[in-house]
């Protein structure tokens, strides 16, 4: 039993290893662009024209944003099946994936939160052009 618990812990400090690379480059990227890139688009631009520029290179970061988010996500759940092993010691291992849980979800979190606020400032944005050029077709015709 012994020998098989030390095979068990073996493996999982294997997967482990393999899990943290992943986790080490989705990390960094987080920290080096991805945290950088939502920074950028705190302020959006006061035109509809530059809006949508804005929202079309926010749309392509975001493709690469998901992807790094759904290869963390993946990684996690390959650690999930930890908690069938209550009999090895993975404490370590489990603070360690914690915090990069926390760092991934709230990554996630911000993204979903811009894109959602970009979506929303755009069809806002829509509206009030076309509201505008209303008024504009309006006193037009009361002109004439």
């Amino acid at each position: 039993m012994l020998s098989n618990k030390r095979i068990q812990e073996l493996e999982l400090v294997m997967e482990f290893e393999e899990v943290e690379e992943c986790f080490k480059e989705v990390s960094s990227w987080i920290e080096n662009v991805g945290r950088k890139r939502l920074k950028e688009t705190i302020n959006l631009d006061d035109s509809l024209e530059m809006l949508l520029q804005a929202q079309k290179q926010f749309k392509e970061f975001d493709l690469i944003a998901s992807e790094y988010c759904k290869r963390g996500q993946e990684a996690l759940k390959k650690m999930n099946q930890w908690e069938d092993f209550s009999f090895v010691d993975v404490h370590s291992y489990r603070l360690k994936l914690q915090t990069y849980e926390d760092q991934l979800e709230e990554f996630c979190t911000q993204l979903d939160e811009t894109r959602h606020r970009v979506c929303e400032t755009v069809r806002l944005y829509e509206f009030f052009d076309k509201v505008r050029q209303s008024i504009w077709y309006t006193e037009e015709g009361v002109k004439s």
